[in-house]
């Protein structure tokens, strides 16, 4: 299949050529980049010397569409829902990495974004997240790819949300993150100078991505819910690591706990429930589509612990982009994203 890539040269956007490239698929063929119009990728990025030379375009909706059958997205917020309705109308697809179709209702995302310019797309747009949403993905042609800390955070608490095992009341999500995660563009807070030996919260009881996770795990339970969620940037290039906290509704041994999301992830490859004992590492899905998860009953205080842990350029991005893009063509869902994390 033909495949474009909108905002290559990005870091969400580097990770899905790296990916495509070893799609067998997959033909990549066209790209774009404000920044490098005119420059060939593997100039911008030099690992890709030898193995890529297209040319970042400038991009034109009527030369992509005639150029590619499926496309991703990666462009900040806010460009997405102005390009795609255009595409869809030359009956191409799209998986959109990008905020502008996740949220479901408008004044919401006007909130924490802008007002909406492409309002009759929001109903249609599928949530990609497959371990949630897989046979509705398939029969989409428009997908919304999760944000990194939602896809964590939802993951991490979906099981027990579905089955009432928790008490929606006093959920709390504590993240951390790597630099990665805040884009190429450089701002004060994310220079070398700023983030070495440092690690500080940010955004604060109002995170964009908090409607994101709210939205979704109210579904999961049925009911709405509030969550209290810090991220934090840590001094390291990528991954997420986050510890979720909530109360049992009764006390429940950590083998009960264990069977639970067995089950609940069963057939769902690329979550991996770990071994008891075994403390979630980003290190440990670095440059992976995996998302591991830790589990632990705290019976002194009455509360599960859920650690979950991923890629945020992956499972929080690129590779689950890819994923969704499998499900959508009828592929295997693992179809180019079988590599072994990097951990070293």
């Amino acid at each position: 299949m033909r495949v474009g890539v909108i905002g290559a040269t990005g870091y969400a956007g580097f990770e899905l050529v790296r990916l495509l490239l070893g799609h067998p698929e997959v033909e990549l063929v066209y790209l774009t980049s404000r920044a490098h119009a005119g420059q060939s990728f593997s100039r911008t990025f030099p690992s890709f010397q030898g193995l890529i030379d297209l040319e970042c375009e400038q991009l034109e909706p009527e030369k992509a569409a005639a150029a590619a059958d499926f496309f991703f997205f990666a462009l900040p917020h806010g460009f997405s829902q102005k390009i795609i309705p255009s595409l869809l109308e030359t009956n191409k697809r799209v998986v959109d990495l990008a905020a502008d179709f996740r949220l479901q209702d408008l004044e919401v995302y006007r909130r924490y974004y802008e007002p909406h310019t492409a309002p009759e797309l929001v109903k249609e747009a599928v949530y990609g997240l497959p371990e949630l949403h897989r046979q509705a993905i398939k029969n989409s042609r428009l997908v919304a790819n999760p944000g990194c800390y939602p896809s964590a955070a939802i993951l991490a608490l979906a099981p027990l949300l579905r089955h009432g095992w928790i008490e929606p009341e006093g959920i709390v999500v504590d993240a951390k993150s790597g630099v990665s995660g805040a884009g190429r563009g450089l701002t004060p807070a994310t220079q070398y100078c700023e983030i070495n030996e440092a690690c500080r919260a940010y955004s604060v009881t109002d995170h964009r991505h908090l409607p994101e996770m709210e939205q979704e795990l109210a579904q999961v339970a049925g009911h709405p819910l509030t969550l209290s969620f810090t991220p934090h940037l840590v001094p390291m290039g990528r991954g997420i690591l986050a510890t979720v906290y909530a109360r049992f509704k009764k006390d429940r041994p950590v083998e009960k706990l264990r069977e639970l999301y067995s089950s609940f992830y069963r057939g769902h490859n690329f979550i991996r429930i770990l071994p008891e004992g075994v403390s979630p590492s980003t290190a440990n899905v670095r440059g992976s589509n995996f998302l591991d998860l830790g589990l632990y009953c705290d019976s002194r205080t009455g509360r599960v612990v859920v650690v979950s842990c991923l890629d945020n350029l992956g499972k929080g991005a690129a590779s689950q982009a890819v994923q969704n893009f499998n499900l959508m063509n009828g592929l295997d869902e693992d179809t180019g994203l079988t590599q072994v994390p990097c951990a070293f």
